[in-house]
């Protein structure tokens, strides 16, 4: 058996190595290292890919955030409302810009944004909303941006784990993940579905004005050469990355159903253990491209778990171990821990297993054997 690696980039790029090859070549060869006609191209097919009016290439996921809020005009002193089980990226970005952040419970089923909390944590300072596409999952964004439009908020999409994703709707239309609020941001990290080979990001919208703001925040605030209209910051995709991107853009698809078909295949062998919560899977509207495959692990022993799997070679994971409301650097007396039961109970239960697309079945029922070995 191969050797099973937590995300198998290697593999990955053995299949696409040529064709990658070539496109990075055909930057050195031009010399057009930053803003070169790569990164323009890769703008384009994404915003076809996504069906949004604008993407804005910038260097990583972390920026994209930072540069959207930026854009929208947020002031220090304003409440942002998001998630307080997610990557720390959400809400350092708003600590940085001296806005207040809030954070907020999740719901147990999708382990995303609990809308009850959502709204139960506004007040007249509130002006915006991130919820986060957390592990590859949609979020509930109709519910959000009925609650953003009934309090005139802003929404920014954290799509850095679930770019392919689709939202669907009450009235059956669907939309790409990061497309649907004012301002959507992603990650490129090499782990990430739609991964490069270094850092980038981008920040999508379908608004025309604020699609200028950022392209000018994401230079140095110039949209003329030497010419600062706006505070801006330096933050922009390389065009060796975005050669890799337009290489593997158009295998994102196929890249989600691996990711699915290696879900459906843990989840039908986890089916029914009284000690596994496993993720569920819907095959009619791709709401879960599953950038990581996490177990919750009930009334046994999920540290041990953890370390059996480590001793048999099989990497996983724990995202997060600890909530942000208990992070140092997030410490406030507004938090009490009744606020996030959720939270607090998911960090003592979650396991994330090997997710990539280059899993076989052979590596899979390893993995599940020795899961149910341990737990019986």
């Amino acid at each position: 058996m191969k050797k099973i690696q937590m995300v198998d980039l290697k593999s990955q790029y053995e299949k696409i190595k040529d064709t990658v090859n070539a496109s990075i070549q055909e930057v050195l060869d031009t010399n057009t290292y930053i803003n070169g006609p790569e990164v323009q191209k890769f703008q384009k097919n994404l915003e076809e890919y996504l069906g949004v009016k604008h993407v804005i290439p910038c260097a990583n996921g972390t920026d994209a955030l930072q540069i959207a809020m930026m854009g929208l005009g947020l002031k220090p002193g304003d409440e942002v409302v998001t998630a307080d089980f997610t990557f720390a990226a959400t809400v350092e970005t708003i600590a940085l810009l001296q806005l207040t952040p809030v954070l907020v419970d999740v719901d147990m089923y999708n382990m995303n944004i609990d809308i009850d909390a959502l709204r139960k944590a506004i007040t007249p300072k509130t002006k915006a909303i991130i919820p986060v596409h957390l592990f590859g999952r949609a979020t509930n964004m109709e519910a959000i941006m009925h609650i953003a439009n009934e309090h005139n908020l802003l929404v920014i999409e954290d799509n850095a784990q679930a770019i392919g994703a689709n939202c669907k709707f009450s009235d059956g239309s669907k939309r790409k993940a990061g497309t649907i609020g004012h301002v959507g941001a992603t990650s490129f990290f090499p782990s990430k579905n739609l991964g490069c080979y270094g850092d980038g990001g981008a920040i999508f919208t379908n608004d025309d004005a604020l699609a200028h703001t950022l392209r000018g925040i994401a230079n140095h605030g110039m949209y003329e050469r030497y010419h600062h209209d706006v505070v801006g910051v330096n933050s922009r995709l390389d065009s060796i990355q975005a050669a890799v991107l337009n290489v593997k853009l158009p295998m994102l698809d196929q890249y989600g159903k691996a990711r699915q078909d290696a879900a459906r295949k843990y989840s039908l062998a986890f089916e029914g253990h009284k000690n596994i919560v496993a993720p569920t899977i819907c095959d009619i509207c791709d709401c879960h491209v599953f950038h990581q495959y996490t177990l919750r692990i009930i009334d046994a022993d999920r540290n041990g778990l953890m370390q059996h799997l480590l001793d048999k070679g099989i990497p996983c994971a724990i995202y997060y171990p600890i909530p942000l409301h208990l992070q140092k650097a997030y410490l406030d007396v507004r938090y009490k821990e009744e606020d996030f039961p959720v939270t607090n109970q998911l960090v003592k239960e979650v396991l994330s297993l090997p997710m990539h697309t280059e899993l076989d079945d052979e590596q899979i029922k390893f993995i599940t054997d020795s899961v149910l070995e341990f737990l019986g």
